[in-house]
This record gives structure tokens, C-alpha cells and sequence, in this order.
């Protein structure tokens, strides 16, 4: 690959993303931009300004932009239609940020002219896939450099080495090892290494950020209702409210009540298994809300089919294929799926869970008077049912008078 000329870094304004910044311009002699995305990580975003300017960064070249709408729209709610969840249990937070990441660093490069595209992502995880993958969907022609497959700085000692060298300013708490790695958004904040590195061993709770431990959560049920439009939340207690204003509150909601911690070991796509600490405060509330609203406006069918391709979804967003022709084949089903997905749930929230207790819809397939105990009005013949079990049991008969015959 041919030395870049202007690189879009995404930037964090962190350690090691300024290390990054000033090995590009060493290294390559390049141009670069930087791009800092308020996804919702609870982090003050003006400093990245002042680290990137410091660092030789024109502030033409510095972008910084909030997309935390366009991340709960247009990425988390097409997610949380297929109630997406990785190997049972993972709500996505990470995999589902780094496609929109990647595109605005493609879009950046195109506007100002820049040949390639870095990143932070390490060599042993799975966001250096997605990164790139992303980018290339986006802009096969496009350069991705990932410093830490490329560079000699393999300890702490050396990276610190090298920010003292080039006069990056160093926290007194970046000095130390981390006790562990954290990435954060509006959906969720996750947990990596160091501390948690042993499975066996219990989390501490320090590592818990975004919730107070269920034990010490109020003694006293909360109740709160959530309306859906299209398999959308758009409104809670009856207020409408934007797609990320509805996560933010959600997500207090389930700070407050301790909702959303998972401890979790996963087969990375690159092939080995990890340990985090996942915190999903808001997400495990919106998707048992979502599940509550499709149990009476999704038809059997429908449903069955959608939970049938949901792990193969999952997968595809886990693995880095946002952009990829079969993950857009699938929501087209999926938002087919959800076009009578419209009504209010009503849920408990209570010591770290969110349970539906209730849910109702103009569109609801569900009736009253088929399922009552008392008196139907002639809604249901309950004596069809025999000619229907009757039907489906023919061939387990046949298997059985087979079966029967042989062995005698």
C-alpha cells in the first residue's frame, strides 16, 4: 500500500488515539483530520478539540459532531425491530456503533479529499473488522490504516515512551495499567481485560457504571408505559419524544432500578473467547417492550419466522456486515414484519428487571371472545379441533403402525 497523503482518524481525544495521531504524522509524513462522534458516551468532547489543536491539528480538520439521533434511528431501532441479540444474550452496543463511525469517516475523507481512513482498534478484536469492513463497503478504494498491526510500540512502557517523546500530554491516572478497557455509547457501556480477564472470577463492582447494583435498587416497583409506531418507540408515559431522548430516558430508568448488567463470555469473529461486562440499562427495557407489543399485533407465522432469522442477523451485525446485501435483505423482512407493530406497553420495572405487565393496540390480533372460558357466542367450535388433531396426527400414526409392524 502506497503511504497515504490525509488520513481521517477517529478520534477519542484519548491517550491512545493521540499517540495514533502524531505516529500517522511521523510515520507517514501525512495530513491528519481527526473525527469525534458524540454517540452518547457520557464524555465532554471539547477537550478532544483542544488535544487534537494542541497536537498540530488546523481546526479546519477538526471534526467533532453529535449523531446521537441518527445512531438511535437509523442503526439501534432496525436493530431492536428484530430483537437482535448475540448468542443469546448481548445486545449489540458495541458491533452496532462502528458502522456509523465508519461512515462518517468515509463521507469526511470524501469531503475533504483524504485517501484513507485509521482507526484505534487492536489486532485481537473484532472492531478492527468492523471498521474495515464498513469502510470498504462504503469506499472500496479507500485506505485503512490500523496502527496497532503496524507499529513497534507492543507495552504500555513504550507507547508512554512515545507520548513523552513527542510531548503528548499523559494523565497522572493514564501512568498505571487500566484496570480495564471501556467503550461507551448511548446504547450501552462495555467492560474488557485486565480485572475481568479471569472468567472465574467475579466482577468487582467498581466496573459497573451505568447502574446501581439491583441489591440497592428501590424497595418499590416503577410502572411505565411505552408506545410503539411500526415496531418504533416514539413516545414514554404518553410523551412523544425523539428516538435518542427516548434511549437516554430509558436508560435512567434503568440506572435507577439496577436493569441491564451482563456478564459475559463471547466467541469473538476473529476466533478466541472474551470476558465483558456489558451494561444495557435502556436496551433490556426497550426490547422486553418490543417483544411485549409483538406478542398481540405479530401474527404466529410472522413472528416464528422472525425469531427463526434473528441469530443470523445478530451475527451479521456482531461480525461487522451492516453493509452487506444479505444483512439489508434481512431487514426488509424484519420491517416488513413490523408494519402492525403499533400499541403501548406497560411494564415493571423492579431490582433489576423490566417485565411486561401489559399491552394493547388498535392493531392487536388478539381476541377475547376465541380465548374466554365462559360463554363464546359462537366465536370458536371447539368439535373443529378434533378433525385438526385428527389431520396432524395421521402421519405420527402411520410412523407408529410402521414402527409397530417392524418390530413385530
Amino acid at each position: 500500500m502506497s503511504a497515504p497523503k490525509k488520513v481521517v482518524l477517529a478520534y477519542s481525544g484519548g491517550l491512545d488515539t493521540s499517540i495514533i495521531l502524531k505516529w500517522l504524522q511521523t510515520e507517514y509524513g501525512c495530513e491528519v483530520i481527526t473525527f469525534t462522534a458524540d454517540l452518547g458516551q457520557g464524555e465532554e468532547l471539547e477537550p478532544a478539540r483542544k488535544k487534537a489543536e494542541l497536537l498540530g491539528i488546523k481546526p479546519e480538520n477538526i471534526f467533532i459532531e453529535d449523531i446521537r439521533e441518527e445512531f438511535v434511528r437509523d442503526f439501534v431501532f432496525p436493530m431492536f425491530r428484530a430483537n437482535a441479540v448475540y448468542e443469546g444474550l448481548y445486545l449489540l452496543g458495541t458491533s452496532i456503533a462502528r458502522p456509523l463511525i465508519s461512515k462518517r469517516l468515509v463521507e469526511i475523507a470524501a469531503a475533504t479529499g483524504a485517501d484513507a481512513v485509521s482507526h484505534g482498534a487492536t489486532g485481537k478484536g473484532n472492531d478492527q473488522v468492523r471498521f474495515e469492513l464498513s469502510a470498504y463497503a462504503l469506499n472500496p478504494d479507500i485506505k485503512v490504516i490500523a496502527p496497532w498491526r503496524e507499529w513497534d510500540l507492543s507495552s504500555r512502557t513504550k507507547l508512554l515512551e512515545f507520548a513523552e517523546a513527542n510531548q503528548i500530554p499523559i494523565a497522572k491516572d493514564k501512568r498505571g495499567e487500566a484496570p480495564f478497557s471501556v467503550d461507551a455509547n448511548l446504547l450501552h457501556t462495555s467492560s474488557e481485560g485486565k480485572v475481568l480477564e479471569d472468567p472465574a472470577e467475579m466482577a468487582p463492582d467498581y466496573v459497573y457504571q451505568r447502574t446501581v447494583n439491583p441489591e440497592d435498587a428501590p424497595n418499590e416497583p416503577e410502572f411505565i408505559e411505552i408506545t410503539f409506531e411500526k415496531g418504533d418507540a416514539v413516545a414514554i408515559n404518553g410523551e412523544a419524544l425523539s428516538p435518542a431522548t427516548i434511549l437516554t430516558q430509558l436508560n435512567e430508568y434503568g440506572r435507577k432500578h439496577g436493569i441491564g448488567r451482563l456478564d459475559f463470555v463471547e466467541n469473538r469473529f476473529v476466533g478466541m473467547k472474551s470476558r465483558g461486562i456489558y451494561e444495557t440499562p435502556g436496551g433490556d427495557i426497550l426490547l422486553e417492550a418490543h417483544r411485549g407489543i409483538e406478542q398481540i399485533t405479530l401474527d404466529s407465522g410472522a413472528g416464528h419466522l422472525k425469531d427463526s432469522i434473528m441469530p443470523r442477523y445478530a451475527e451479521l451485525i456482531y461480525n461487522g456486515f451492516w453493509y452487506s446485501p444479505e444483512r439489508e435483505m434481512l431487514q426488509a423482512l424484519i420491517d416488513k414484519s413490523q408494519e402492525h407493530v403499533t400499541g403501548t406497553v406497560r411494564l415493571k420495572l423492579y431490582k433489576g428487571s423490566a417485565k411486561t405487565v401489559g399491552r394493547w393496540s388498535d392493531h392487536s390480533l388478539y381476541s377475547e371472545a376465541h380465548v374466554t372460558f365462559e360463554e363464546d357466542a359462537g366465536a370458536y367450535d371447539q368439535k373443529d379441533a378434533a378433525g385438526f388433531i385428527q389431520l396432524n396426527a395421521l402421519r405420527l400414526k402411520l410412523l407408529a403402525a410402521r414402527d409397530k409392524r417392524v418390530k413385530s
